[in-house]
């Protein structure tokens, strides 16, 4: 046998190597086979091939990996078990740059399944590995890099704190400042997975000076990239006052607000729930951000779109009109009742609808001149009818009756609180008798209309309890009228008035 001929038996061997791997890796980017694929043993077919003489057969071996772990975490437990991470790991350090992406996709791949997984790619000691190739020279290998942190980061605070640990940060800092787009946005989608799950994690990217370099992109043309600045700023701003205010003094407003023009609606949506997560924390960061036209700029957002988009807008108005009555009345006159009472009433999600409600509250349960506000956009029968509706989700019922109570406590604009003398339950007909019970007996024209509109015939309908609040507040309404115009409005009297015609006598001269 010739050398040629020995030669040709490993070439071929070679060759049916490189056309096994391609295969798998082309045929794992189909859902349909992946199950057929693991029934045929693929995984330990695959991981001696990650050690295999041939760099183009390891790479694509590990991008088989990778699709396959990506799948569902049962074949991410595979790679787990079949001591294939200590192997990716080592290969990392080593390998050239299409090596190296390829192993930290099977990283992410299998971390981003749970807690378990992730915990099992920082136990063969990948943080490490990983942060090294933050550094490379290769973008991609640091995009690779990034993203896989990322994916083991976002779970909990302790795997966020093992990133931390390795040294990750101040190099993910460095990457938002790279040229290559892709980087920035993962890179900013990493600090935001890190900074999500404490106020301590949050500062510990704070520190490696991130909100300066975040803060300078708000207004990059790229939307995926808007979206992720936004929404890491957002995981800083949410935990406290003072990480809040340092947000805010890298002068995000007003630039922050022309995102709620944009057209992507998730770069709507994350700019909206940064205005939420800086609002909520103190009056005065709130007035900040009226000052700055915060509140219309959101109402604008809220009214031009749909669904979950514009649900941290409802509640970022909620949160400014919680803090104070000015500030409840700057949403007013920014005209955000209307556009609210429209997310009450057209929203389909019962979770929006609850939102919504919880906020028109907030708003209404100031002073009378805060509940006319509301009262007058006809929403409290709205709410009432979200309530009292079987098909509302218990959240919706209750944030609906605590919203209906907290107007009604304050609202003495009698034509909204009429209606609700004959269709509230007697738990919110209470709060209704109420606050007639406050203003008739100072207002002579009400008490004049009370009894032309039927108001007053409907209280004498009421049955309350002998002695409890509701019987006393009756008693409030019928001390504003004389005794006999009282009577001809209870029940029975007309058949009082039968019996005396019967029992008369008439008087014949």
């Amino acid at each position: 046998m010739s050398q040629r001929q020995v030669l040709q038996v490993f070439e071929q061997y070679q060759k049916a190597r490189t056309q096994f791997v391609q295969m798998v890796a082309e045929l794992a980017t189909r859902p349909q086979n992946i199950e057929t694929l693991q029934n045929a043993g693929v995984m330990s077919l695959l991981r001696p091939l990650l050690l295999d003489v041939v760099p183009t057969i390891q790479q694509t071996a590990a991008l088989a990996l990778g699709r396959l772990a990506n799948y569902n975490d049962d074949l991410a437990e595979a790679v787990v078990k079949g001591d294939i991470l200590p192997q990716l790991v080592y290969s990392l350090a080593e390998q050239n740059r299409f090596y190296k992406k390829a192993a930290a996709f099977v990283l992410r791949a299998v971390g981003k399944h749970s807690p378990q997984l992730a915990q099992a790619i920082v136990d063969c000691g990948a943080l490490d590995t990983l942060v090294i190739c933050l550094e490379d020279f290769d973008p991609g290998v640091k995009e690779a890099a990034a993203w896989a942190l990322g994916y083991i980061a976002r779970h909990n605070a302790e795997l966020s704190q093992a990133v931390v640990d390795a040294g990750a940060v101040p190099l993910l800092v460095l990457c938002i400042q790279e040229p290559e787009i892709a980087l920035k946005r993962i890179a900013a989608s990493t600090l935001s997975d890190i900074s999500k799950h404490s106020p301590e994690l949050a500062q510990t990217v704070v520190d490696a000076g991130a909100i300066a370099h975040l803060a300078q992109m708000i207004l990059s043309p790229d939307a995926k990239l808007k979206r992720q600045i936004l929404s890491a700023l957002s995981q800083i701003a949410k935990h406290s006052v003072d990480l809040a205010e340092m947000v805010v003094e890298a002068e995000i407003f007003p630039v922050v607000l022309t995102c709620l023009k944009d057209k992507d609606d998730y770069v709507k949506k994350n700019a909206s729930t940064l205005i939420r997560e800086i609002a909520k924390h103190t009056p005065e960061l709130a007035q900040l951000i009226v000052n700055a036209g915060g509140v219309a700029a959101v109402i604008d957002c809220v009214g031009s779109c749909r669904g979950n988009i514009r649900l941290p807008g409802i509640m970022m108005l909620g949160y400014v009109a919680a803090h104070s009555e000015n500030l409840a009345m700057a949403v007013i006159i920014s005209k955000g009742v209307p556009q609210l009472s429209i997310c009450l009433s057209e929203e389909p999600e019962d979770h929006i609808k609850a939102a919504a409600a919880w906020a028109l509250g907030q708003i209404g349960r100031h002073t009378p001149e805060h509940a006319r506000a509301v009262a007058v956009t006809n929403t409290l029968p709205v709410l009432l009818s979200l309530y009292m509706s079987p098909e509302s989700s218990e959240d919706l019922q209750v944030k609906s009756k605590k919203a209906i109570k907290s107007i009604l406590q304050k609202c003495t604009y009698l034509p909204a609180l009429e209606p609700f003398l004959y269709d509230a339950p007697p738990n919110i007909l209470k709060h209704v008798v109420g606050q007639f019970s406050k203003v008739l007996p100072h207002d002579s024209k009400a008490r004049r209309l009370f009894v032309t509109s039927g108001g007053l015939k409907k209280v004498q309908e009421i049955k309350a309890e002998p002695g409890s609040l509701l019987q006393e507040y009756i008693n409030s309404i019928n001390n504003c009228y004389p005794e006999e115009i009282v009577r001809y409005y209870s029940p029975g009297y007309s058949d009082t008035l039968l019996q005396r015609v019967d029992s008369y006598q008439p008087i014949i001269n």
